[in-house]
């Protein structure tokens, strides 16, 4: 699987993951090593905190890694079509209900405020489709189908 990501989301990751794997993992050790110095480990609550912070900082650099390896830089689709950062008026055939969205990356996806990620069944769905295109959704809640009516170009 691939994670279609912005340029700025990707440069945005690899700084992160630069932060956490340089600077704040010394940081961690340094908390840890004071920690321990301070007697028993099993009953050190410095020590066990600095230790989940080291985990939890693990975690999140093996999540950073995972995003950076698997990126898909957004590719250009053309002024006509649908692209990540561009409002899209789309109309839901069957409710006959319209609603502006915005098409966004993997990582500023925001269903709650319509910003649908392109990777999700309807982002996915009308990524790279033109204006007075119906396009069939495929959610796990059953297929609805989406006319395209407008988009508005990110600039």
């Amino acid at each position: 699987m691939h994670n279609i990501l912005t340029k700025e989301d990707l440069e945005a990751l690899q700084k992160e993951y630069d932060y956490r794997n340089v600077t704040l993992r010394a940081e961690i050790a340094r908390e840890k090593m004071e920690a321990a110095a301070h007697g028993d480990r099993s009953e050190n609550a410095e020590y066990i905190a600095a230790k989940q912070r080291y985990y939890e900082n693990n975690r999140r650099l093996a999540y950073l890694r995972k995003m950076i390896k698997t990126a898909k830089l957004v590719e250009d689709v053309g002024e006509d079509r649908c692209n990540i950062g561009d409002k899209i008026l789309i109309e839901f055939v069957e409710d006959n209900e319209k609603e502006e969205i915005t098409l966004t990356s993997t990582l500023k996806s925001d269903p709650t405020k319509w910003f649908i990620g392109v990777e999700s069944p309807l982002g996915a769905a009308i990524y790279k489709r033109k204006v007075g295109d119906t396009v069939i959704v495929n959610s796990p809640q059953g297929d609805y189908s989406v006319k395209i009516h407008e988009i508005i170009k990110n600039k």
